[in-house]
């Protein structure tokens, strides 16, 4: 009770002085273009025009076919990398086997040192052969990771709370990486959009209370300069200013009409 009464007073105050009317527009500051991150065919689009969401609600979801062709390729090459491993570490044991054979029967004059020297040659590029094969297991197994982390990327959730305020998908449809799809508006963050003339600049700074009003919901609240943007209108001489104010109102969209008288 003692916000809307000190809301009031400000309000009053505000009004009984003399000052400039705006007009301007109300916009939502966290407005945001849903993209795929992938290209695939959409499967389902649970969401309409005007829908309410929930962060974390399923917007749409994309076919699961190329990735999952890049899986079965994926975990092929693995098979085939853990393959040539075990391959290089069965020769490398018979090798190793036949080295130390030979070591002996070197010591008995019974084979040559040239036959000792090619071994220890042949257990060498095998152990550096067996590194190698390693790695690729593990670089296979990491793509692996890759590819199904993939997966969690074709279920297209929103961001945060807000409205569905532009639809450009539908089921069986091309999503297209970079291609808005949906546009999410955060109703919790509307402002008020207007310019001011040059001349008016100096009655303006940041953080001043002005009166903000929607004619069309016969609302009437304190809002807040926010912004003003450094950057004139060569065609006007006006700068852009932005207002904030505590939307407690379920009524007010973005887009609609609004005044805004400053002192």
């Amino acid at each position: 009770m003692r916000k809307i009464a000190t809301l009031l007073v400000v309000l009053s105050a505000l009004l009984a002085a003399e000052g400039i009317t705006l007009s301007g527009t109300v916009i939502s500051d966290n407005k945001k273009m849903i993209t795929s991150r992938f290209m695939g065919f959409v499967t389902d689009v649970n969401v309409a025009e005007g829908d309410s969401v929930k962060r974390g609600e399923l917007l749409y979801t994309i076919d699961s076919k190329e990735i999952d062709s890049a899986l079965t390729q994926v975990e092929l090459g693995i098979s085939q990398a853990q393959l040539s491993l075990q391959m290089y570490q069965n020769q490398y044991t018979n090798v190793k086997l036949n080295l130390e054979r030979h070591k002996r029967l070197l010591e008995k004059d019974m084979v040559s040192k040239f036959e000792v020297e090619n071994l220890m040659l042949a257990e060498e590029n095998l152990a550096n052969m067996i590194i190698i094969a390693k790695k690729q297991v593990a670089q296979a197994q990491a793509r692996l990771e890759e590819v199904k982390n993939q997966y969690k990327y074709l279920n297209i959730t929103a961001p945060n709370d807000g409205v569905i305020v532009a639809k450009n998908i539908n089921a069986g449809e091309m999503a297209m990486p970079g291609m808005p799809a949906l546009e999410l508006s955060d109703l919790s963050t509307l402002k008020i959009s207007t310019e001011i003339a040059e001349d008016n600049l100096g009655l303006i700074k940041e953080g001043k209370k002005v009166v903000v009003n929607i004619p069309s919901q016969n609302i009437q609240t304190v809002g807040t300069i926010s912004a003003i943007i450094p950057s004139s209108n060569p065609m006007t001489h006006s700068f852009k200013i932005k207002i904030s104010f505590q939307n407690v109102y379920k009524s007010i969209y973005p887009g609609m009409y609004a005044t805004v008288v400053i002192e």
